[in-house]
């Protein structure tokens, strides 16, 4: 590729923005789908459960079939264009349409409404998302553009759900207070202040895959290939290296998202008063920049000293003493947020790193695949981690579902109005508080000890024996 054809800085910039937006909304989803119609429209926790889990495993299922459509996909803007456009737009609608649904509709409507919207929503993602990352080779020269192309999406896209993590429980209180009308009690101000939120978000999600569409053009007709799930479970047969980093990433995402999903209620019924929400805030931006710098700053400086298998079992460690020093915290002392920086700075650190490595992880396990069966299953490889990942998500929220219901954790289960300017947690019975505790900080301690023993009883691909795999492969090659 000569000079004229280099990648503009203009069009890096324009799909660095498509990231940042799709990853806004798939962080609002993630993060708050639960929250909002279980704690403040009133849907049964466990049914949510059911309908989040069975929507993320049929949207991973669902992932290889839009490949096959959007790969035989041919018009004159391209084939991945046209679907990354028409996906964005539908989702936005949906998005908003979810977080705008009608709270006097009764308890089954409300429940149906979640199912229908949730799935819709998964559906349209997985639209938009399949192209985006597929266009790739579409209009870049293989190499260093494109890995640096691709760490700046990753990257971009990580500063996307940061956004959401520090701002959404900062401007849905503002924005409600703005449309509810000042006579509207706390619950409706959130209600309102997430349909709004949603559709600021929706907005910024459609402007920014606009200019992506616009300033990213498709130089050659790259060949896209599709994976169905059969090809991925034979390659988990076939692969014992890559079933074992597959199932420690479902084990320590289950562990990472079970907190996630209930950190919220943590600060809202257990960490208590009237300024629970500035207190959520301020642990998600410390936690968000800690997460940040781990993957950018810590995990370089410590591959410096330590192998990267290494750094998966130092990041285990601190991952295991962040939750054990937060359920200390949380039976002993939790006067101040700041206090709650402590496990914070582990447990985030480590989630960081880990998503890093366990990608190294994966990597490796396509080389020694290719070694042992004769064959290079690199996309089979890489797009079990997207179905991993989301398996994990659905699981994690069905336990977090059983957990609210179990422990009557909802809006509405406090006593008196009076009660809560005083104290948001006061109606809230010990028991549930210890239930909600056990279930964020216990749990994922024991998923993250069975991660440690199977991985370290089933992986072999230490950086010398990658290193004598890679020698093996290229002398195959040279023969």
């Amino acid at each position: 590729m000569n000079e004229q054809q280099k990648l503009s800085g203009k069009s890096k910039l324009s799909y660095a923005l498509g990231a940042v937006g799709k990853d806004m909304v798939y962080m609002l989803s993630a993060s708050y789908v639960l929250y909002y119609f279980q704690d403040l429209l009133g849907v049964s926790a466990v049914a949510m459960g059911i309908i989040l889990l069975a929507a993320r495993v049929f949207d991973a299922f669902n992932d290889p079939i839009m490949g096959i459509i959007v790969a035989k996909t041919k018009t004159r803007w391209g084939k991945f264009r046209p679907w990354l456009l028409i996906g964005t737009l539908t989702n936005a609608v949906v998005l908003f349409l979810m977080f705008a649904a009608p709270p006097k509709m009764d308890a089954a409507g409300l429940t149906a409404y979640a199912a229908v919207t949730y799935i819709l929503w998964g559906v349209t993602y997985t639209m938009m998302d399949i192209p985006y990352w597929s266009m790739i080779p579409a209009f870049t020269e293989g190499g260093k553009e494109r890995e640096n192309l691709t760490t700046l999406a990753r990257t971009s896209a990580g500063v996307g759900s940061a956004i959401i993590t520090i701002v959404t429980m900062i401007l849905v209180p503002v924005l409600g207070g703005m449309f509810a009308g000042a006579d509207a009690g706390a619950k409706m101000i959130e209600i309102v202040g997430f349909k709004y939120f949603s559709l600021i978000v929706a907005a910024l999600f459609v402007l920014f895959t606009i200019l992506t569409c616009v300033n990213i053009k498709e130089k050659s007709t790259a060949e896209m290939e599709t994976v169905s799930v059969g090809q991925m479970f034979k390659a988990l047969v076939q692969n014992d290296q890559a079933m074992t980093v597959t199932i420690a990433i479902v084990l320590i995402n289950c562990s990472i998202y079970i907190t996630s999903n209930l950190v919220i209620y943590f600060f809202k019924y257990d960490f208590g008063t009237t300024g629970w929400n500035n207190a959520y805030v301020l642990f998600n931006m410390f936690g968000g920049a800690m997460q940040v710098l781990s993957m950018m700053l810590f995990y370089p400086l410590l591959r410096k000293k330590f192998s990267s298998l290494q750094i998966f079992y130092i990041c285990l460690a601190m991952a295991v003493a962040g939750y054990a020093v937060l359920l200390i915290l949380a039976f002993t002392f939790m006067g101040s947020v700041f206090v709650l920086f402590v496990p914070a700075f582990f447990i985030f650190s480590a989630n960081g790193m880990l998503t890093v490595i366990t990608t190294v992880f994966l990597a490796n396990t396509v080389d020694y695949g290719e070694l042992k069966n004769d064959r290079r299953d690199e996309s089979v490889i890489f797009s079990m981690q997207t179905f991993v990942v989301k398996l994990a998500s659905g699981i994690a929220a069905l336990v977090a579902s059983i957990c609210l219901s179990v422990n009557h954790l909802q809006s509405g289960t406090e006593v008196s109005e009076a009660d809560k300017l005083v104290d948001w947690s006061i109606g809230v019975a010990q028991s549930a508080k210890t239930g909600l505790r056990m279930t964020m900080a216990v749990i994922p301690i024991i998923g993250l000890i069975i991660a440690f023993f199977w991985f370290r009883k089933r992986y072999i691909l230490n950086d010398a024996k990658v290193e004598e795999i890679a020698a093996q492969i290229k002398a195959r090659r040279e023969a």
